[in-house]
């Protein structure tokens, strides 16, 4: 029974990590479980049968508990969420440039540029 909490582990690992290689956008239910379809075949294809298992529980759990409604509102928290990142990155700014730090306001532009690109990214996606 030592080898249930490593699967299980490995089984997160595998739907957590393809969770993150998402789009950004609200995708549908319905491409979440092609999305890892294709997964599942490609592992079966190259032997890799405890991946399988994993997708194959991640599957199940996408097919159970999946519904465009909440994606469409994890999405609109992502993009909440990024939009308060942003505000942050000015604030950090604004102070920079009170300060008068050549460095740390080169520094804090690159950080607000990269956080506005994520932002566009993920308006983009709606």
């Amino acid at each position: 029974m030592r080898l249930l909490p490593i699967l299980l582990a490995a089984a997160a690992a595998l739907t957590s990590t393809w969770t993150l290689a998402q789009p950004a956008g609200p995708a549908t239910c319905e491409a979440k479980r092609e999305a890892i379809g294709r997964d599942i075949e490609a592992a079966k294809a190259k032997g890799q049968k405890q991946r399988v298992r994993g997708l194959e529980k991640a599957l199940g759990e996408v097919r159970r508990t999946c519904s465009d409604a909440k994606l469409a509102a994890e999405h609109q928290r992502r993009i909440r969420s990024q939009e308060r990142k942003v505000a942050e990155r000015e604030r950090d700014l604004r102070e920079a440039q009170h300060k008068g730090r050549a460095d740390k306001i080169a520094d804090r532009e690159e950080k607000l540029r990269e956080a506005q690109a994520e932002l566009q990214q993920l308006k983009g996606a709606q």
